[in-house]
């Protein structure tokens, strides 16, 4: 499971930014994390994000 979050985050975070300071590389981080727990839809969460599957009481 890490090797694939890895391969996520490089993916959509790292490889199509360009960051030029530490600084704005932690914030690009901590938007995509907020983003990928409450927007990003899973198919595993039956295409929830997962802030939305536990708001709704749901467990796997």
């Amino acid at each position: 499971m890490v090797e694939s979050t890895n391969r996520l985050l490089k993916k959509e975070l790292i490889y199509r930014n360009h960051c030029t300071s530490l600084e704005q590389l932690r914030s690009d981080l901590n938007d995509y994390v907020w983003w990928s727990d409450s927007q990003r839809p899973r198919s595993t969460l039956g295409y929830r994000s997962p802030n939305e599957f536990t708001q709704q009481g749901l467990v796997l």
